[in-house]
């Protein structure tokens, strides 16, 4: 049996991972890379490894692990995609939203003439979508798969709604992929599940260096709401719309009913795939740590904003305001608008709620940059800019140890970690080695095959 890294080893995007079983080829994941530039075009360079893919399994619906779908069956994958109900049902509206914004920035793109290309052309389209999703093929947690003489089954992990690590078995070896992990204390999704025993692991790492804060972060981002409204400003946050928006809502409402920021201050939702997920999280509430009731109010006096006009118009808006839009690392999506208008000026801030990928805007605005290149031009950055890791959805370092120390049977004989950046992933390593004793511990390198 041999296993291929295809992405998400040398950065947290672009999760890929082929096992090839001698019968069978089944890809863990099909994501998107994002961040820097020299990750993004990997997005445009078709893998011949990909060529025989008989299967793909999701760990989640989150871009970086199945936004690349519509593109591997542009390239004619005609196979069954399995996940969890709720990951099937998160990742269609994804995947349309992603395929729009291809096509938009592309439009956009030969409309003002700032692509270096002749034509700009979209990584795929809402028809290759739209293909994708009806090769969705759901796959209940704790029901057991069969790929030929494989076997593969889903175990919850928080993080995302439908969340699950990926075990699959062959002919007596086990591989365990984490996905991504989530929080022992999330607000939404309740604690992972402990790991199944595993020959092989594959274990993310997004925070694999650190630990998020000890701080109340509700409370500061209330302060931060009291702080800008108080100098007669709004606050922008750019927000992934399946996870994050909904989290951030439960938050600003839980502050408003506690007095903490002001019962009247408008808060809009401008992001209709927000708001649809939002639908989706409520008909998936049993899988969720929050009560029906509470959940039925997230959207109570929250102004959903339906079209790019009345985008535009909010923009332009002078009272003062919070907008949740997509996306979370200001990648692209309805949230550059905002940005265009709102950062030049001091008065406003911009709330970057969870993990930045390194080269996207929202890092390099984290990073203190003051000026950012949106739509082609160069846009002055006046306005405050904070970032609250608190509301990430990834288990920080200890939170990674302790859900591996939950690990049923024997350590792993071999122990790949993925989906970190090079510091990251390199220090859970180290981390893994040392505090848990386990040996064979490695991060592979992008496009590297080991036998197994």
């Amino acid at each position: 049996m041999k296993l291929t890294f295809l992405g998400a080893v040398d950065g947290v995007t672009g999760s890929r991972h082929l096992v090839d079983t001698g019968e069978r080829q089944i890809l863990l994941d099909c994501g998107l890379f994002q961040g820097f530039k020299q990750q993004r075009e990997r997005n445009w360079l078709w893998s011949d490894a990909l060529r025989g893919l008989d299967a793909v399994v999701l760990s989640h619906a989150h871009l970086d692990h199945s936004g690349y779908l519509p593109a591997l069956v542009k390239h004619g994958f005609r196979g069954p995609i399995h996940a969890s109900p709720a990951t099937c049902d998160l990742a269609a509206v994804l995947l349309l939203d992603s395929a729009h914004l291809q096509e938009e920035d592309a439009r956009r793109a030969n409309r003002y003439g700032y692509s270096k290309h002749a034509k700009a052309l979209p990584l795929y389209t809402k028809v290759d979508a739209r293909r994708a999703i009806a090769q969705f093929v759901p796959l209940p947690p704790g029901r057991e798969l069969k790929i030929g003489t494989s076997r593969v089954h889903l175990t919850p992990v928080g993080h995302l709604l439908g969340a699950c690590a990926v075990r699959l078995e062959h002919r007596g070896t086990r591989i365990l992929f984490s996905g991504d992990v989530g929080r022992t204390h999330d607000l939404l999704m309740p604690p992972p599940q402990p790991p199944e025993s595993a020959d092989v692991l594959l274990v993310e790492s997004t925070y694999g260096n650190r630990d998020h804060a000890a701080e109340d972060t509700p409370g500061r981002l209330a302060s931060i709401v009291r702080e800008t409204t108080g100098r007669g400003g709004s606050v922008v946050i750019p927000a992934f719309a399946v996870g994050r928006a909904q989290a951030l809502l439960l938050a600003l409402q839980r502050l408003r009913a506690a007095g903490a920021i002001a019962r009247e201050l408008p808060i809009f939702l401008d992001s209709p795939m927000a708001a649809e997920a939002t639908a989706l999280y409520g008909q998936h509430r049993k899988l969720l740590r929050v009560g029906a009731r509470e959940m039925s109010t997230l959207l109570d006096g929250v102004r959903i904003v339906a079209d790019a006009s009345a985008s535009m118009r909010l923009s332009a808006s002078r009272y003062p305001r919070i907008i949740i839009s997509a996306s979370g690392m200001a990648t692209g999506g309805r949230v550059l608008h905002h940005l265009k208008v709102l950062a030049p000026d001091e008065r406003h801030s911009i709330v970057f709620a969870g993990f930045q990928v390194g080269g996207s805007r929202g890092a390099r605005l984290v990073a203190g940059e003051r000026e950012v290149r949106i739509h082609g031009e160069y846009i002055p950055v006046r306005a405050a800019v904070h970032h609250l890791q608190g509301f990430s959805g990834h288990a920080d370092r200890h939170e990674l140890l302790q859900w591996l120390r939950g690990m049923r049977g024997t350590a792993p004989a071999k122990t790949f970690v993925v989906h970190g950046e090079p510091d990251a992933s390199d220090a859970m390593r180290q981390a893994i080695e040392r505090e848990l004793g386990w040996r064979d511990v490695r991060v592979p390198q992008y496009g590297e095959t080991v036998t197994i």
